[in-house]
């Protein structure tokens, strides 16, 4: 299927790795003009190089900055003017008890997960708006529909972003421009896989059997019992930022694997 993205710009932040990488890497693949984001110039030149591997003729550059500070969003603007697509991936997480989360945790996930995004749609929609074509895309988080204990702070600001694509999405109303978020649910991400290799071997069992546990434990409500790969979330998120997608807006889109057992 051609999803038509020649032509078309696509910043996505926190693309070195994971997810984000994921998607930069589909986008490249599919002919649109990509940015990678990353807080290191390492970083951001091996996402690069990695895919150029992979899609030779691909039209990939790289802005180093940390997004989740206002100062790091303002050297992107002013580096990358203007963009078709702006998926807003970036975003941290930590399990930590509800009793031990400080203000400082609070204002940092926020900052990172919350602020990153709305600042740069607050910089790109107005373009969007004005050509009559663009794309914004929150990566958000099964979280925010079921807020895990373990990580209250997280969960908060994934249901934050479902808000702000939506509220984003009614600005829109009657463009070309589509705000949509996108919600995966557990997935082998770089952290994910550190950490599920670290907890197999301190504990002696198989990464298989960790990933069982995993689901049987805290996420038994998962439909297909694994983990989501990076990919697998890129597939749903470059679709969208199609013009084959021009007639959804507004919509929380779950690549989740079935945990939320909610219909709608």
């Amino acid at each position: 299927m051609d999803l038509k993205l020649d032509g078309k710009s696509a910043l996505v932040s926190g693309s070195t790795a994971g997810i984000g990488f994921a998607i930069a890497q589909l986008l490249a693949q599919e002919g649109a003009s990509v940015i990678v984001n990353g807080r290191t110039q390492q970083r951001v030149t091996q996402a690069i190089d990695k895919i150029k591997q992979t899609t030779p003729n691909a039209q990939v550059s790289g802005v180093v900055a940390d997004l989740g500070t206002k100062a790091g969003v303002e050297q992107v603007i002013q580096e990358v003017p203007h963009v078709d697509i702006l998926v807003n991936n970036l975003g941290i997480y930590e399990p930590k008890p509800f009793f031990e989360i400080t203000d400082e945790d609070w204002l940092n996930i926020f900052e990172v997960n919350v602020l990153s995004g709305i600042r740069l749609s607050r910089k790109y929609l107005q373009k969007m708006l004005d050509q009559n074509w663009g794309r914004i895309i929150f990566i958000s988080s099964e979280s925010a529909i079921q807020i895990p204990t373990e990580m209250i702070h997280y969960g908060t600001t994934k249901t934050a972003q479902l808000a702000i694509a939506r509220g984003l999405a009614e600005i829109s109303v009657g463009t070309g421009v589509t705000v949509n978020s996108v919600l995966p649910g557990p997935t082998r991400s770089e952290g994910v896989e550190v950490f599920i290799n670290q907890l197999a071997k301190e504990r002696g069992i198989s990464i298989a059997e960790v990933e069982a546990e995993f689901f049987q434990n805290l996420r038994p409500t998962s439909i297909i019992k694994r983990f989501a790969t990076s990919e697998e979330v890129a597939a749903m998120v470059v679709y969208l930022s199609s013009p084959l997608a021009s007639a959804t807006n507004g919509a929380a889109l779950r690549v989740d694997g079935g945990v939320i057992r909610a219909i709608v």
